[in-house]
């Protein structure tokens, strides 16, 4: 049976790195067709393991999408949790803070301070969660496949003041119709205004396009896409995968003919909704089930 209750850990028990005080600012929680979670300033990770009997040792924190505006907090994040913690991998959910200059002296490196002090709590716990500190991946959707890919690039960057030595390195990565670059000819425009503001200079764009980040230490990378994505085109994942090649990173891409945007653990019979049964083989092959 799995745990259906998880551990919520605070990203920050006492100082939020880089923040600006702002009572007002309040944590909205709003159900339609999906839970969508904003004005995040106190991230957290949910942490959901797998039972005993079957757990495999791996990890994977997840970065729910939503434009950097809000989190789509069950479709792309508790509901893949509860599916990795079925083949024994421990799903984390990262409730990341979304850039704001309201709660953020500096607003384009307020989510990568979550992902990167995530990872670290993950290792720091890694024996008492029944973890391999060396099978922990990053998973992000949409715009959080940007935030996934950026810490991705950008894991060794100081980014805040760190109490240890503990690496925040994911040694894989999965990335599903991530926002990737932030050239105006292919990212999303709402991902991209929201993060570098509406006129950022050309090194700030350059610095988070993760396509230019990559390089040999990148971790191993497993990319999910659909060719007729009208809201992150396809070409994000194509240049991180060929970015990837030449350097020679291990990775593996997925393009499917249809599926459009935020498709998560599919619903339909298209073609796209495989794509969970090649992760796990991908998974497989890589030693990490």
């Amino acid at each position: 049976m799995i745990n259906a209750q998880p551990k919520i850990i605070k990203i920050w028990p006492s100082q939020v790195p880089g923040s600006i005080s702002n009572p007002a600012y309040r944590e909205i929680s709003e159900f339609t067709d999906i839970l969508r979670i904003s004005q995040v300033s106190d991230p957290d990770i949910a942490v959901f393991l797998p039972p005993a009997e079957k757990a495999t040792g791996t990890a994977v924190v997840i970065c729910p999408g939503g434009g950097y505006g809000i989190l789509a907090y069950d479709y792309e994040g508790a509901d893949i949790a509860k599916w990795l913690n079925t083949i024994g991998i421990a799903g984390i959910i990262l409730k990341y803070r979304l850039p704001s200059d309201l709660i953020m002296k500096n607003k384009t490196i307020g989510p990568l301070q979550d992902a990167q002090e995530a990872i670290r709590i993950v290792r720091r716990n890694a024996k008492e969660w029944n973890i391999n500190p060396l099978k922990i991946g990053i998973m992000g959707f949409s715009a959080g496949g940007h935030l996934a890919s950026t810490l991705s690039t950008h894991y060794m960057d100081k980014v805040y003041e760190t109490t240890d030595t503990t690496s925040a390195r994911p040694d894989f990565s999965i990335l599903i119709y991530p926002v990737i670059s932030m050239d105006k000819d292919i990212t999303h425009g709402g991902s991209r205004t929201a993060l570098l503001g509406s006129n950022p200079d050309q090194s700030t764009i350059d610095k988070f396009s993760n396509e230019l980040q990559v390089n040999k230490n990148t971790p191993p990378t497993f990319l999910v896409h659909a060719a007729d994505d009208e809201a992150v085109p396809v070409q994000n994942s194509t240049n991180y995968f060929l970015a990837l090649q030449k350097h020679d990173v291990p990775a593996e891409l997925h393009i499917y003919e249809k599926g459009g945007h935020g498709f998560s653990m599919p619903k339909s019979k298209g073609t796209e909704s495989t794509w969970p049964e090649a992760f796990k083989q991908w998974l497989s092959a890589n030693g990490l089930l």
